[in-house]
């Protein structure tokens, strides 16, 4: 999961909420959905409702930014372009392999998403620091095992935290 969107709970909506300043339930309801629109449409960025990247870079929720396949937007395009690959904004299968390659290269987890860490090691927004990727784990203990969870999304084994993704479950019954 890259994106927030209504029917998601977890970790990354209780950040979302708080920079919106709705009530911080941890799930992406009409509420929330009506308040990112207002705040969407008033940043002049397409009020779908849904965040994304672009939505997140703009609200200064670098933690949030997980780029993977299917993602689309400018801030793909800028990775792309860092990357050297075709910059058309829609992370297909070229980007993927272009980030595990570099991921590989840098010693990162080769997974082939470009979240906190590897955006942090590219140096392509001067905003995602070393303190973006700690705010952006959370201890792999306090994840539960849900239904409908992401699994290892961006697991570190070794200092026992894993991505505030991993928290995302859908409400829907």
């Amino acid at each position: 999961m890259a994106i927030l969107k209504r029917g998601l709970a977890g970790e990354p909506v209780r950040r979302l909420q708080a920079k919106l300043g709705v009530p911080v339930d941890g799930e992406f309801g009409p509420n929330t959905e009506t308040a990112l629109k207002k705040w969407q449409t008033d940043k002049g960025l397409a009020a779908d409702g849904i965040a994304g990247p672009d939505t997140f870079m703009s609200m200064g929720l670098y933690e949030l930014i997980l780029l993977k396949p299917g993602t689309r937007g400018d801030t793909v395009k800028a990775l792309q372009q860092k990357l050297g690959v075709g910059a058309d904004g829609q992370f297909g299968p070229g980007t993927e392999k272009a980030v595990r390659e570099y991921q590989q290269k840098n010693g990162l987890t080769a997974d082939g998403m470009a979240g906190p860490a590897t955006l942090a090691q590219m140096k392509l927004f001067k905003e995602v620091t070393a303190d973006t990727v700690k705010s952006s784990q959370v201890p792999a203990s306090s994840i539960p095992d849900v239904a409908g969870a992401a699994k290892s999304v961006a697991a570190d084994a070794t200092a026992g935290v894993r991505s505030i993704w991993d928290t995302i479950k859908s409400v829907f019954k």
